[in-house]
């Protein structure tokens, strides 16, 4: 995936980037539940699934609201990196396949100078689901659990 809390950027995403460093790109909503083995989280979502969304991401943010976060999502199976270039708060992320099940989760500190470190999942996912850094272990949450979203 190509976003500063996404992946390797492409040219596009590169330039879809740059061009809206001004004004980010209007994003829209949904839900997503997190089933562990013990309970059910509920989640408010922005969703970036078009080229400049995903770029963009959560760039330029100061904070993010508990239990709300950014799903990302992919048309076709992705094994790219997210990096932290303009992101400005820690964040916790979760690479999902096509079922919704959790195959990996990393935590991502912001980069404070380039060259950004890239944080590779080394599993193929078709989604991923960022949110403040630390609160997948908060709320127990570890791979094989499900994130069902609702978009």
């Amino acid at each position: 995936m190509g976003t500063a809390c996404g992946g390797q950027p492409s040219g596009f995403e590169e330039k879809s980037r740059k061009r809206s460093l001004g004004r980010p790109p209007d994003f829209s909503t949904g839900t997503g539940v997190i089933r562990t083995g013990e309970r059910a989280i509920r989640l408010d979502l922005e969703i970036a699934e078009s080229p400049a969304q995903r770029a963009f991401g959560l760039m330029h943010r100061r904070s993010l609201a508990e239990k709300s976060g950014m799903v990302f999502l992919f048309e076709t199976k992705s094994t790219g990196g997210f990096y932290m270039k303009n992101t400005l708060i820690p964040l916790s992320i979760a690479f999902l396949d096509s079922q919704g099940t959790v195959l990996r989760i990393l935590d991502m500190d912001p980069c404070k100078q380039e060259p950004c470190k890239v944080y590779y999942p080394n599993v193929t996912y078709t989604s991923a689901v960022e949110v403040n850094q630390g609160a997948f272990v908060e709320w127990g949450v570890s791979e094989g659990d499900v994130i069902e979203l609702r978009t």
